[in-house]
């Protein structure tokens, strides 16, 4: 007890808005490239059955909607002289980006053999997104923790909003460009390197603060109750959710679509998904002003119908010129989700330190992570159907209408998924809207 008192005299220390931004740079690159290129490396380059892949997907939703809270109501309950978050980021990172730089270099003797192949991608697999899940749960919890003014947070999420659009071009737009000059697995080892200095660059950059360690301890059941209880938290997680399925399946989906619609060769994937990013980019000052003038919550269901408009037409497209100006439409929804979705969920994190008195941002952050991850449901669910309707299995044999397949994971089911984002959003309130 005079342990945690003497925590808490201490004075808190400024953490740098860009200090603690830039950390997305690093907590994005390795993600990115491991969700947005899995498919394509190991179900058309390395011959894994599409439907193995799917399964993979599914499998792995129910791991992480288990690893998430326990990951936040550890970092929650962690004492340290250190804080409670860094200890986590520090010993789970290294371990993150051995595993990401393993699951892009296969061993020969493993992608010779399909049995072992499927085996090793669900273990890599398991295993790089479930350390993914600690970082994340670590960082996110700290947003709400050293930043509280609304105007703050607002500042510091487009500091690190526009870091991860950074990463974003380099680790999915121009990856393609570069996997094809040095291959997956040199440049799995360059983003693994690079987001390592980055993170712990971040990590042993942010002040914690140390009155925050002496409040009581969350019990992970009543936490976890109180949540299922809180009607935000659900209208929020399922319309992250939607959003996450449907930016998930584009970034996926992109090259089969390049390859298989536009009939085009693999680098032109960085043209498109360039476009996206690029507008993105610039979009998140354009979210940033217009926030100011209109209600963030508001700003953020209108991010929703933007993208909307971006996805829907690209099906009806069938020239590179035409694809890309239609993407930039969806990078500018992109830019309003990114700019709106981190501070509408430390408002939750607000509103229930207020309503419970205990400072919980790691389980929420969490449980809002599993919310999140709930697309990989839809994601695998979207390229089941595709490898039975359209007999689609791998780069080999890609079925009788791979044109079609691809416009259904790039597009089909990516408008439905914002659609229903939008619809769930209309329904999250908060007391300060009539201000508004």
């Amino acid at each position: 007890m005079e342990k945690e008192s003497s925590l808490a005299a201490k004075s808190v220390k400024r953490t740098s808005p860009f200090r603690y931004g830039i950390g997305m740079f690093g907590t994005s690159i390795p993600i990115n490239m491991f969700k947005s290129f899995a498919a394509i490396f190991y179900v058309d380059m390395l011959g894994l059955d599409m439907k193995k892949y799917s399964f993979v997907l599914f499998l792995y939703t129910f791991v992480d909607a288990i690893d998430n809270p326990v990951y936040g109501f550890l970092s929650d309950r962690t004492r340290t002289k250190w804080g409670r978050r860094r200890p986590w980021l520090v010993i789970g990172v290294p371990l993150l980006i051995l595993c990401f730089i393993m699951f892009f270099n296969v061993p020969s003797f493993i992608s010779a053999d399909s049995n072992m192949l499927f085996i090793y991608m669900l273990l890599m697999y398991i295993l790089t997104g479930t350390l993914d899940s600690l970082m994340n749960a670590n960082y996110g919890a700290l947003f709400p923790e050293l930043f509280h003014e609304d105007t703050e947070r607002a500042k510091t999420n487009a500091i690190r909003q526009a870091f991860q659009l950074v990463a974003m071009v380099i680790s999915i737009a121009l990856t393609p460009m570069i996997t094809n000059a040095i291959g997956y697995s040199k440049t799995s080892i360059i983003y693994g390197v690079v987001a390592l200095i980055v993170i712990m660059y971040c990590t042993f950059g942010c002040k914690e603060d140390p009155n925050s360690w002496s409040t009581e301890k969350p019990k992970i059941f009543s936490s976890i109750w109180d949540l299922l209880k809180n009607k935000k938290f659900w209208i929020f997680g399922f319309t992250g959710a939607f959003y996450s399925a449907a930016f998930a399946l584009i970034s996926q989906a992109v090259p089969f679509y390049v390859k298989y619609t536009l009939k085009l060769e693999s680098d032109k994937t960085t043209i498109m998904l360039a476009a996206v990013f690029a507008v993105a980019l610039i979009g998140i000052l354009i979210w940033t002003q217009i926030i100011k003038h209109v209600y963030i919550v508001k700003a953020w269901r209108i991010s929703f119908v933007v993208m909307a408009i971006g996805i829907i037409p690209m099906y009806f497209t069938s020239d590179l010129i035409t694809a890309v100006c239609i993407a930039g439409v969806v990078g500018l929804g992109v830019a309003g989700c990114l700019t709106t979705m981190d501070c509408i969920g430390a408002k939750i994190m607000d509103e229930d330190y207020k309503l419970h008195g205990v400072k919980r941002e790691g389980i929420i952050s969490s449980c809002l992570g599993v919310m999140n991850r709930l697309n990989g449901l839809f994601t695998s669910a979207a390229f089941y159907v595709v490898a039975t309707f359209f007999g689609f299995e791998n780069g080999d044999n890609p079925g009788t209408n791979p044109a079609v397949a691809s416009k259904m994971l790039l597009i089909v089911f990516p408008a439905v998924a914002v659609a229903l984002a939008a619809v769930f959003s209309m329904f999250l309130h908060f007391e300060d809207e009539k201000k508004k």
